[in-house]
């Protein structure tokens, strides 16, 4: 048995805890979550830089995952798009019982490795891909069975699980675990183990965004404009990094189409063409383009 399914003594009759008391119980599993995910810091920063390194040209981020940990992993990746300017076609998810099992239980799925192997295979997964496989267990076939095939082909496979010396690990070129023990509720995995996940997905996805480039003085400079509340975010990110005037930087952004770096540059005095090339030269990262500008003056 795992340590995720474990059960804890101390909860043996938690059901007739008072109400209040319980939920404390749950407040420090989720701050223990969290603090579990402190060891496990260096080795994320590792898969992100990895990550980051196969993704720089092309090839896509894939998700793969069952139940809590794969419904998880799909809420990372989705925001991936709207906060980093990540393309659709760069994304994607292999869950076990398909997208279907978002919102509808299909817990037997997980059982199933033929079914990731064919999803993965539906992709054409290929050596430029990085592959992510999250389960809390580290024993399920479906996520093995994704992480197996990524390395088959020469992906780039990286997993998270919440117990040690696990067969997933066995699979992956990077293995993160955050070692979250039993839960309140044995078994209930959505609880520690899936807030560890969580915090564990939103430090490699946003380290892999930030090694890309996608971030700068701390703004989300390839955020995509959907809305009127990002519309003026983005107008006030180009006046601030460049300098220039409000409605200058409204000007640069409607003649980019809503692309921030290259508003950026142009509030800078740089042309759209000239501010395309110099991003283009220092691979699509604002601070060094910005440089280059300064330099050529």
């Amino acid at each position: 048995m795992t340590s995720t399914e474990a059960v804890n003594p101390r909860f043996a009759a938690v059901e007739s805890w008072p109400l209040a008391d319980a939920m404390e119980a749950m407040l420090e599993g989720q701050f223990s979550a969290v603090a579990a995910v402190r060891p496990a810091v260096a080795s994320v920063a590792t898969a992100a830089a990895a990550a980051a390194e196969r993704l720089k040209v092309r090839g896509r981020l894939i998700y793969v995952g069952a139940g809590t940990s794969g419904r998880i992993a799909v809420q990372d990746g989705v925001e991936l798009g709207p906060t980093f300017g990540w393309a659709d076609d760069r994304l994607g998810f292999v869950i076990a019982g398909g997208m279907g099992a978002l919102s509808h239980s299909a817990e037997s799925a997980e059982d199933d490795p033929v079914e990731a192997r064919t999803a993965l295979a539906a992709l054409s997964l290929n050596a430029d891909d990085v592959v992510v496989g999250v389960a809390a267990s580290g024993r399920t076939p479906f996520t093995i069975a994704g992480l197996e095939e990524a390395q088959a082909v020469g992906a780039l496979a990286v997993a998270i699980s919440n117990n040690p010396a696990v067969p997933l690990f066995d699979a992956a070129d990077h293995a993160i675990l955050a070692e979250t023990g039993a839960e309140v509720i044995a078994g209930s995995t959505r609880m520690k183990a899936g807030t560890a996940q969580k915090v564990i997905l939103n430090l490699f996805s946003t380290g892999t965004m930030l090694t890309l480039g996608r971030v700068y003085r701390g703004l989300m400079v390839d955020m995509v404009i959907s809305n009127d509340k990002l519309a003026e975010r983005a107008v006030n990110m180009v006046v601030d990094l460049a300098g220039c005037s409000t409605s200058a930087a409204r000007r640069a952004l409607a003649d980019t189409r809503g692309d921030i770096k290259v508003s950026v540059l142009m509030g800078l005095g740089a042309s759209v063409d000239a501010a395309k090339a110099a991003l283009s030269a220092s691979d699509g990262h604002l601070g060094p383009a910005i440089a280059a500008m300064h330099h050529t003056r």
